[in-house]
């Protein structure tokens, strides 16, 4: 029911994932500034994606993070119902699908990047999003969210998409772009007009963050 994406681009983490269900980007996509990126999705457990960032802030091998999250006792009972995936401050990202997992499902990696998905139109709609994120240019979030379309168009998933979201993280210790449609019947287009409202805003929102002297006064429009 879900397809994603993790991506590295320097020091900054980016997630992208869309489903058939609702409100999927609050409960597969977790980011972590300086640590990585994971996705917990397929009959989801929010707790194995933090977990996956707990380990990889404790040694930065998403390899080992995802062996110690599967392989631990606590998890033994479900976790071949669990589709995981990882990405550190290096290297490749790295999936795992439990024999579980619902339909035809795949994943795909390349250093910097990993995919997955379940219950997909065909185990190629992976390396869509992977060829499409690095044969796209333009800002890291017109990046994810060409991946999301063109995987979509690829066949997506086996029934309609119904929510999709993607985020960022850099340097200024929070997500600097967090967009989520959580139910509609074109979510992608949606997110879409999302990200053509957010990007031009970003950066003015993270320097108020970091300096809340060089926001506007309170009352003017825009002065979060």
């Amino acid at each position: 029911m879900t397809f994603s994406l993790l991506v590295r681009d320097g020091g900054r983490f980016g997630v992208a994932v869309s489903s058939s269900s609702p409100a999927v980007a609050a409960r597969c996509a977790h980011l972590r500034p300086g640590v990585g990126a994971a996705a917990s999705q397929n009959i989801t457990d929010p707790t194995l994606g933090t977990g996956l960032l707990d380990r990889l802030a404790e040694h930065n091998d998403a390899r080992r993070a995802l062996s110690e999250v599967t392989g631990a006792d606590g998890n033994a009972r479900t976790i071949g119902y669990r589709q995981l995936t990882v990405l550190g401050r290096s290297g490749p990202g790295h999936a795992f699908s439990g024999p579980h997992t619902l339909g035809t499902h795949a994943s795909a990696a390349a250093d910097g990047a990993v995919a997955a998905g379940n219950l997909l139109a065909g185990v190629h709609v992976p390396d869509v999003l992977l060829d499409t994120y690095f044969t796209t240019g333009g800002e890291l979030e017109e990046r994810l969210l060409a991946a999301l379309r063109a995987a979509l168009a690829a066949g997506g998933e086996e029934g309609p998409v119904r929510s999709a979201g993607l985020a960022v993280v850099a340097d200024a210790g929070w997500r600097v772009t967090d967009l989520r449609v959580d139910w509609a019947d074109d979510p992608v287009e949606r997110l879409a007009a999302l990200v053509d409202v957010w990007l031009p805003q970003r950066d003015d929102y993270v320097r108020r963050g970091l300096d809340p002297a060089s926001a506007p006064s309170y009352g003017v429009p825009g002065d979060l």
